[in-house]
């Protein structure tokens, strides 16, 4: 039974030491990218009604969630997505505001998924929220910001790939197609079945030239000649017009200078129903699934009772961490300074002199030295820590210095 205690449940893991600095630090310098953009920090709580995120607001369905009762027998959830759960501040806290409200936040997030086999069940997001804003210089913008968090921490060689749901919805508006064939046609795209998709939508009773644009999204992903190409294939204004936003979106990116970092594929059809435009997801080496995932939700606030524009994005810092492992990316973070060892007649002296080092913003840890311990003891343990340097307050100071490799005596630190 102890043996068992030590252990985390199933899609759940540990993260400390060394890995859990990293974390922070990744998590600091992406913070410091979404300040920079003026977006303000916004805290909501880990479980919330499951009304909150039930499919009709378009987030996980129910089996995926963790589900509990309080004690008046209310259905909670551990939030699966953060969106909602700022859709729902957003409409409560600034309910008369017009002009435009720049959230970010940061908090893990929970789904209860066998589909997330080899994955975690508990991940770390943080991401942004631009509200009251609709123009394609918002989705520019959003996206700028994903791409200037992703070079800060240290990412070079990534693509952020770009689509619009709109385009979708054009087609299949056009086509005069009811809800369950929609619902066939998507889950195809989805799972990239384009030979089953051409088998489908050729057994329809709908125009030739439709067929062919709904068939074609095995091809609708690439560079700006491709949404050229996308453009001929349709004849509603619904995905013209979603075509024209893309290419909007893409200029201001190229006046950032980022138009490298910039792909699109229209196939892209995101599992949140609630993406009411363009959508995107970013991707590196060393990961099997976006790192970043984003988007335009113009209808989600009207479900709390707000109606407001919006886009938005979550990096997924787990899978950034994994992405900036194998990608052999150093990052630095700070550990404590000063391991300092005193005998136990020594301890004021010893509080003077980590009060000295703590003025000046240096880390220091107290131990007292343990006359069954020999040095070399307390110089591995330095070392498992992480210390640069170590003082011993014992008769007379003595300094030791990190070199590398171990502990070597100075005259001063």
């Amino acid at each position: 039974m102890k043996e068992m205690l030590l252990h985390t449940p199933e899609g759940v893991r540990d993260i400390y030491d060394a890995e859990c600095k990293r974390k922070n630090k990744v998590v600091d310098l992406i913070h410091h990218v979404l300040e920079l953009y003026s977006f303000h920090d916004i805290s909501t709580p880990s479980f919330e009604y499951f009304d909150i995120f039930n499919m009709d607001k378009g987030s996980a369905p129910s089996n995926e969630m963790y589900k509990f009762f309080d004690r008046n027998n209310n259905t909670l959830v551990l939030r699966p997505d953060m969106t909602p759960s700022i859709a729902r501040c957003i409409s409560k806290y600034y309910p008369d505001v017009n002009l435009p409200i720049r959230l970010c936040y940061e908090g893990n997030t929970f789904i209860n998924s066998h589909q997330h086999q080899g994955k975690l069940n508990e991940f770390t997001q943080i991401g942004a929220e631009l509200v009251n804003d609709d123009s394609a210089a918002a989705d520019a913008e959003i996206i700028a910001c994903v791409i200037d968090s992703l070079l800060l921490v240290g990412l070079k060689e990534f693509q952020i790939e770009v689509g619009n749901v709109e385009y979708f919805k054009g087609l299949i508006a056009d086509a005069g197609l009811d809800s369950d064939s929609e619902d066939k046609i998507r889950e195809y795209i989805k799972m990239k079945n384009f030979f089953g998709l051409s088998e489908y939508v050729n057994s329809l009773n709908i125009d030739e030239d439709i067929k062919i644009a709904i068939t074609s999204f095995d091809s609708l992903f690439g560079g700006l000649d491709m949404l050229d190409k996308a453009e001929k294939l349709c004849s509603n204004n619904r995905s013209s017009e979603a075509i024209d936003r893309m290419k909007k979106v893409y200029h201001a990116l190229c006046k950032y200078g980022y138009e490298k970092y910039v792909s699109f594929d229209l196939s892209m059809l995101n599992r949140f129903s609630y993406y009411t435009g363009i959508v995107f997801r970013g991707y590196t080496y060393g990961t099997g699934d976006a790192i970043v995932k984003g988007g335009r939700y113009n209808n989600l606030l009207e479900k709390f009772g707000n109606a407001a524009p919006s886009v938005g994005f979550a990096i997924y810092v787990d899978d950034l961490m994994s992405a900036i492992s194998r990608n052999k990316i150093n990052i630095e973070v700070g550990f404590s300074d000063i391991l300092l060892l005193y005998n136990k007649d020594k301890h004021y002296e010893a509080i003077d002199i980590a009060t000295y080092y703590r003025k000046d913003n240096v880390k220091v840890e107290l131990v007292e030295f343990d006359c069954k311990r020999s040095l070399d003891e307390y110089c591995d343990y330095a070392n498992k820590m992480h210390f640069k340097s170590i003082v011993v307050l014992t008769n007379e100071v003595e300094y030791y210095k990190y070199s590398g490799e171990s502990f070597i005596k100075v005259d001063s630190i």
